[in-house]
C-alpha cells in the first residue's frame, strides 16, 4: 500500500513540475502599425514574456527577421540578463516595401513558445 501511494505520489509531482517547465518558455508577440508611408521610419517592439530571469533560467535570445533577413538580435546571459522577466525591446526600420516581420526569443532551460509574425503594407 505504501508503494502504491509513494508511486502515485511520485507521479503527480513529476506531472506538476514537467506542466510547469513546459509552459515557462520565452513568448514574443510584435507590436507594429498595419500600414506605413514609403519612406518613413516605423518603430517596432517586441514583448517578451518568461516566467524569470536569474543567473540560471533566463531568457538567452530574441531575433528580428523582416522579409527573411535577421535584422537584430538580442544575446544575454548570466552577466548580462534582461532588465525584467517580461520586458519590450525595440528598433527602427525605414517602410520601403511590405514587411513580414517575424520575431522569436528562447528560454535557455525550455526553449521557445515559438514565431510570431505580423505584416506591415507599405504604400
Amino acid at each position: 500500500m505504501k508503494n502504491a501511494i509513494y508511486t502515485i505520489t511520485t507521479l503527480v509531482l513529476f506531472l506538476i513540475f514537467s506542466t510547469v517547465a513546459f509552459a515557462n518558455k520565452t513568448g514574443v508577440k510584435i507590436i507594429a502599425p498595419e500600414k506605413a508611408t514609403k519612406g518613413t521610419e516605423i518603430t517596432i517592439k517586441i514583448e517578451v514574456t518568461h516566467m524569470g530571469n536569474t543567473k540560471g533560467h533566463y531568457t538567452d535570445w530574441v531575433w528580428v527577421k523582416v522579409n527573411g533577413k535577421e535584422i537584430k538580435k538580442w544575446e544575454y546571459s548570466p552577466s548580462n540578463l534582461p532588465e525584467n522577466q517580461n520586458f519590450v525591446v525595440e528598433f527602427t526600420i525605414k517602410a520601403e516595401e511590405n514587411m513580414e516581420i517575424i520575431a522569436e526569443g528562447n528560454c535557455n532551460k525550455h526553449g521557445s513558445k515559438g514565431e510570431n509574425k505580423v505584416t506591415v503594407k507599405v504604400e
